[in-house]
């Protein structure tokens, strides 16, 4: 009897996969005709808030195209899109990060390299045909964004000394496709922060006093997609992973002296110029506020493609958790594995999705440098804690707070409330805090002093427990303008104050807690803030309001603090000033008319009754 045994390899395009989801029941369409400005995004967060399906908008207003969003929306559908090749991903990773696997296993990295010969570029043109910026889907998010956005594309360039497509870039960086100063369908927009890698292309044609020629890809097969956002080790092109982790060989073609994606749905082809920007933005963004208007980098359009029935695929960003959460998580189940083998001492970091990703970090590590003395004080954690801020993308981070490893039942960095526990019983206010100043965080990031500017903060903890944390909110005597103190969790209590005018008022309040100290001393932690009903009210409002809103050189104080050759510490609580500052962003605020017509689609008959 012959059996006959079929293996999925991955999705060619953004059409099989949008298929699959359907048969599967995790995608719905959208057949009412519905409007790019703002009401698709707005749409798009319902059912994310929801916990809802993969959605395809079958009528765009303005334009012929069909797009798609939500793909990525919860990590069990990314899963499930990459069913057939995440764990043999994973592998390979793992030996990126560590050769010796193969001798230690061969048949475990056997199978994993089989998969990787999918990663080898494939020659394939592709039919499309040409159109303008005007007719690709117009997408606004929030009612204060600049102009329309791609906020899911694949921003490909290479390298001038080395072309080539095994030196090239891909990156998910943000396309402004009008509004402000462009000029309609001939400029767009290019935003890119720090330490991506077409900013070391860029600077090189600028030294060479050459235009970069850059191809913005979008749709085709979901691996192109999150390829684009994946931290990869030197020397792993991105192209070569989403050939990994699609099962199929990144397809492309030259056209006019730039590699065009056989795969996307949109291509659009252009040229930076040396030192020519516009401003752009705002954009509303993944820590919850604006990103403001700033020069960046002009693209002059060359060349708009598209596949005859191509879908558009985008995302909205706003304050986590949102649908690239789960990137992130996704990123952290592969990539997981090599970052302890790459920081020795090091056994896990965690981006606090919650807190906007890039203010905060927490680490557990090592700490054996004096296992001969009975008092521990952090040692190596400092080490590793220096190598986590000097590391990739991780540098941006404005708070790491680490601990050390001590046993069994030393918490996960993930498990965020119990290390935040374990950390504030074992601190040392007067020795544990550690400042670097005048230094870079995100440049999302608007607590700092400027853009990309602003201070890091280290907090590391190690040893037996010095206190117990306390749930009983204390009575406490404060002074005018504080009030309503309530506690968050074990050891952190939130305090209302009056709007932030200068910070002075901070001074008043340490002044006055100064004598409570034995009140406080269950409470290690004291974030100030506008709401403290609202901060208090669960685990992510603390940490999105708390490390959103203060750069640590000036918004972080302490009771009976104190400078002692050039280290910063204080006997009591530590203080964070996390109201609204005036040279903070403005959140992230939905439209209240356009709400009201995402409430239609929810009506008996429409297209997502019984979803939002």
């Amino acid at each position: 009897m012959l059996v006959v045994i079929f293996v999925r390899m991955g999705y060619s395009s953004m059409e099989q996969c949008v298929n699959d989801l359907e048969k599967h029941g995790n995608l719905v369409r959208i057949k009412e005709e519905v409007d790019p400005n703002l009401e698709m995004a707005a749409i798009h967060l319902r059912v994310y808030e929801n916990n809802g399906p993969a959605l395809l908008f079958e009528n765009v207003k303005g334009s012929n195209y069909r797009a798609v969003s939500n793909l990525f929306g919860t990590v069990e559908r990314s899963r499930f899109i990459f069913r057939d090749s995440l764990e043999r991903v994973k592998r390979l990773v793992q030996l990126k990060g560590d050769p010796s696997l193969l001798a230690k296993n061969p048949s475990w990295a056997f199978s994993a390299l089989r998969g990787g010969f999918n990663a080898l570029p494939l020659k394939q043109k592709s039919q499309f045909e040409e159109i303008s910026i005007s007719d690709l889907p117009q997408v606004k998010c929030w009612p204060d964004d600049g102009g329309p956005f791609v906020t899911l594309p694949q921003v490909y360039s290479e390298d001038l000394d080395k072309p080539g497509i095994q030196n090239s870039n891909l990156g998910m960086y943000r396309v402004q496709l009008g509004g402000n100063d462009y000029v309609q369908d001939k400029e767009i927009g290019l935003h890119y922060q720090l330490h991506r890698g077409i900013g070391v292309h860029q600077t090189k044609s600028n030294q060479a006093g050459q235009p970069l020629k850059v191809a913005v890809f979008v749709g085709g097969p979901p691996s192109h997609s999150f390829a684009a956002v994946m931290p990869l080790p030197e020397g792993l092109p991105e192209v070569a992973f989403a050939g990994a982790l699609g099962g199929r060989n990144f397809r492309h073609f030259k056209q006019d002296g730039f590699t065009v994606s056989s795969d996307a749905d949109f291509v659009i082809l252009g040229e930076v110029h040396p030192m020519e920007n516009k401003p752009e933005g705002p954009f509303g963004d993944h820590l919850g506020y604006y990103s403001l208007k700033h020069d960046f980098p002009l693209m002059r359009v060359k060349k708009v493609l598209a596949k005859k029935n191509g879908i558009w695929a985008f995302t909205v960003v706003g304050r986590p958790p949102q649908e690239d959460t789960s990137f992130g998580a996704l990123i952290h189940e592969i990539t997981g594995s090599i970052i302890p083998q790459t920081i020795p001492g090091l056994y896990e970091v965690n981006a606090v999705d919650a807190a906007g990703v890039h203010p905060l970090l927490l680490a557990v590590g090592s700490e054996r440098y004096t296992p001969y003395l009975e008092v521990q004080r952090p040692q190596e954690l400092l080490t590793t804690a220096n190598a986590i801020l000097g590391f990739n993308q991780m540098s941006l981070a404005k708070f790491l707070f680490i601990i050390a490893k001590q046993d069994s039942t030393t918490p996960k960095a993930k498990d965020e409330e119990a290390f935040f526990k374990h950390l504030l019983e074992r601190i040392d206010p007067t020795r544990d805090l550690h400042f670097q100043t005048k230094t870079t965080i995100d440049t999302l990031d608007y607590s700092g002093t400027d853009i990309n500017s602003g201070s890091k903060l280290i907090v590391a903890a190690v040893g037996e427990k010095k206190r117990a944390l306390s749930t009983e909110i204390p009575e406490l005597t404060l002074p005018d303008g504080f009030s309503i103190p309530k506690v968050v969790f074990a050891g952190v209590l939130a305090i209302q104050a009056s709007k932030y005018v200068d910070g002075q008022d901070i001074q008043k309040l340490t002044s006055v807690l100064e004598s409570q100290q034995e009140k406080l001393k269950g409470f290690p932690l004291i974030s100030v803030v506008d709401d403290s009903e609202f901060t208090a009210r669960n685990l992510n409002n603390f940490l999105w309001v708390t490390f959103t809103r203060s750069n640590p050189s000036h918004d972080v104080h302490g009771v009976a603090e104190f400078i002692e050759n050039k280290h910063w510490g204080c006997t009591g609580s530590v203080i964070f000033d996390a109201r609204v500052k005036p040279h903070h962003a403005p959140p992230l605020i939905k439209d209240s008319i356009v709400e009201k017509c995402v409430d239609k689609l929810g009506e008996k008959g429409a297209s997502l009754h019984g979803i939002i």
